[in-house]
């Protein structure tokens, strides 16, 4: 039996949680193979919600993705695989489970929707190249069934041929639908289109009873634009002032709540 132990790391002087596989030294293919059993975050659909805009659904998964039925499609932003390992060339000690929460975040929302195209809003990878390139070019050889694209981000600097190599598409913005897909929010939206985007990695402040406060991630949309959250742990959060007519939905935990009256 595996044991998961959750763990706090201090960033940006906010306690981010991730997880330890009961220290145990596993390569990523074993990663990949223990995810059915694992269990842990096989319960990410747990909790989702919906949202309409141009008459067409997107579901708002706890994991921070968005589902488009209509297209089996998934969107993430702003995974930045490789940070920790950066930030620890960097001297910056960060443990290693910090990314190993992310790939099992990742391959859950794969196997909850089978042959479903994943794209990414941008800042897939957090700089430089390093190994966490090898266990990106590893999901994709697991999850063969599934087109990867990137509309690339302002981190997405690694040289095309790796792009090309694992068999990731990539694209300066795609049309999705109705949708305009960029990793930079647009201030000017073409005519008949609804953007959607990354970067901002948008959260809010919840107030509770008394002095209660607590900062939470969350899906952002306002007339024009939506904004996801960013994918994972150890990503930081911009904290949003929602305007009026805006909508919030944020995720605590396992689930996606609608907190669009609280602003």
């Amino acid at each position: 039996m595996r044991t998961v132990i959750l763990f706090a790391v201090i960033f940006n002087n906010k306690p981010e949680i991730f997880c330890d596989l009961g220290h145990l030294e596993v390569s990523f293919s074993n990663i990949l193979k223990g995810i059915g059993d694992l269990g842990f975050f096989m319960k990410m659909a747990k909790g989702q919600t919906s949202i309409n805009i141009h008459e067409q659904e997107l579901v708002l998964l706890p994991a921070g993705a968005v589902y488009f039925p209509a297209w089996n499609s998934l969107l993430v932003a702003d995974l930045h695989l490789g940070k920790a390992a950066h930030f620890r060339k960097n001297g910056i000690p960060v443990p290693p489970q910090a990314d190993e929460a992310n790939w099992f975040q990742l391959a859950s929302v794969l196997d909850n929707h089978p042959g479903a195209d994943l794209i990414f809003l941008g800042d897939l990878f957090h700089s430089d190249y390093n190994t966490d390139w090898d266990n990106m070019a590893e999901l994709k050889g697991h999850y063969r069934d599934h087109r990867f694209i990137l509309v690339r981000g302002n981190h997405d600097i690694l040289d095309g041929e790796h792009y090309g190599e694992t068999g990731i598409e990539v694209c300066e913005t795609m049309d999705l639908g109705p949708f305009l897909l960029t990793h930079h929010p647009l201030e000017e939206v073409p005519s008949g289109k609804y953007n959607l985007a990354g970067h901002i990695h948008p959260g809010v402040r919840l107030k509770g009873r008394g002095r209660q406060r607590i900062a939470v991630p969350c899906f952002y949309f306002d007339v024009k634009n939506g904004i996801l959250p960013a994918f994972g742990a150890f990503k930081g959060k911009h904290l949003l002032e929602p305007g009026k007519g805006s909508r919030v939905f944020v995720i605590t935990g396992d689930a996606v709540i609608d907190a669009s009256a609280n602003f």
